[in-house]
């Protein structure tokens, strides 16, 4: 049996609250040196830029020297670099910390910050964000909610702890509640458990339902309804994590949450700067037995769903 190569620890410190970047050379290959691989597989990052990585000793080894383009190929071989941090816009809403201490912090996200990096948003995320301000580098995301619902964000302090909370989730061992503000509709019987099977493709914007045993389960009530603006307030509680489970769920009983860019029909993505009528979708509450210290907790998100409290000032944005 082949023994696991362990992953030697970066040799670069963060920037911004994110981490370098790792490649893991090859086992097999046919690349001559090191340079050679790294501007093949790095491709995208555009005409001349692995190379000139390489010439200004940005692209470094398990000892921290830098790497040099003629460096013979090894198999195996760990580097590290930074990339290039392009300017983002700043979400203008507060990341609350609800509750912190040795193992955990749970924080109160708000609608347009991403929960960890991805794609175009890097330093402008909720992990970035409580890394640099409660200076803990090696925090990380046990789950993730979507950059445009607001609520609830469970963060790990240390790394070789992390494996025990994200098992929670994988094992249904959280019980998580959201609120969402939908048209209401008179004719739908509520509370209901909704279930189907939700499937979402890489590089397709929304997630869809198809034929198949259901692996999406999500029990919708009405909290309260309005006649004035016909809208509902209602209460979510998911027994599985799909992908845009409860967004999708939501618009398949006909009451789809405003705001949202993608369901019913796909809009143009939100794009970063854009702040107006978020999404009234919120992880309200977090419950889960601690893992580590065998603590019961609970936690209620204070954000307020604006369309619900204040329609008008949500609509006229």
């Amino acid at each position: 049996m082949r023994r696991k190569t362990r992953t030697p620890p970066s040799p670069l410190p963060q920037r911004e609250g994110v981490d370098p970047v790792r490649v893991r050379l090859p086992m097999a290959g046919s690349w001559a040196t090191v340079g050679e691989h790294l501007v093949e597989r790095l491709s995208g990052a555009g005409p001349g830029v692995v190379e000139a990585m390489l010439d200004a000793g940005r692209i470094v080894g398990a000892d921290g020297l830098a790497v040099a383009a003629d460096a013979p190929y090894v198999p195996g071989m760990f580097v590290w670099f930074h990339r290039e941090l392009a300017a983002e816009v700043p979400v203008p809403f507060p990341l609350t910390v609800v509750y912190r201490d040795a193992h955990v912090v749970v924080a109160d996200k708000p609608h347009f910050l991403a929960t960890t990096p991805r794609g175009s948003h890097v330093t402008e995320t909720a992990l970035a964000r409580l890394r640099r301000e409660l200076d803990l580098p090696q925090l990380s995301a046990a789950h993730r909610l979507d950059r445009l619902t607001a609520g609830l964000v469970l963060f790990t302090v240390r790394p070789t702890e992390r494996g025990a909370y994200q098992t929670l989730f994988r094992d249904r061992l959280v019980r998580k509640e959201y609120e969402a503000v939908a048209p209401y509709d008179p004719a739908l019987a509520l509370p209901r458990t909704v279930r189907s099977r939700i499937v979402k493709e890489r590089g397709v914007m929304a997630a869809r339902e198809v034929e198949g045993d259901p692996n999406a389960v999500t029990r919708v009530e009405l909290i309260e309804h309005r006649a004035g603006d016909g809208l509902g307030h209602y209460r979510l509680t998911p027994d599985t994590g799909q992908t845009h489970q409860l967004r999708v769920h939501m618009n398949t009983l006909g009451v789809p949450i405003l705001g949202d860019p993608l369901y019913p029909e796909v809009t143009a993505p939100v794009p970063a700067g854009d702040f107006r009528r978020p999404l009234q979708l919120l992880a309200r509450k977090l419950e889960f037995t601690d893992p580590v210290t065998g603590a019961e907790h609970r936690f209620t998100s204070g954000r307020v769903l604006e369309a619900w409290s204040s329609y008008a000032r949500w609509a006229d944005q």
